[in-house]
């Protein structure tokens, strides 16, 4: 039991531990699009490459593994065919679908 004032220990939650199938990729670019937010989904596409393995991407793809971490952050700025290009890689492409009104 925990004693009142007991510091409580905590760890950062990583989302690229959980995303294992085909289906939890889909749900996090889906969930991540429906935001409206790029760096958040720049920083989304960072976790499941991160889960499929970065290093191993960075290399097929002919980038820096370094730059494409940076890239896919939160303060990321990557360019469009770089997007693409890390989502091809992954088996995925972007679509587009009408906005549905308010």
């Amino acid at each position: 039991m925990r004693k009142t004032g007991e510091k409580i220990k905590t760890s950062k939650w990583d989302p690229s531990e959980v995303i294992e199938t085909k289906e939890d990729v889909l749900a996090f670019l889906e969930g991540a699009l429906e935001e409206n937010d790029p760096e958040f989904l720049f920083k989304t596409i960072g976790y499941i490459a991160r889960s499929k393995g970065m290093a191993r991407i960075a290399r097929e793809l002919n980038l820096n593994r370094e730059g494409l971490y940076a890239a896919l952050s939160a303060q990321g700025n990557p360019s469009f065919i770089t997007i693409a290009r890390v989502l091809d890689n992954l088996g995925y492409q972007l679509s587009v679908k009408q906005k549905v009104p308010a």
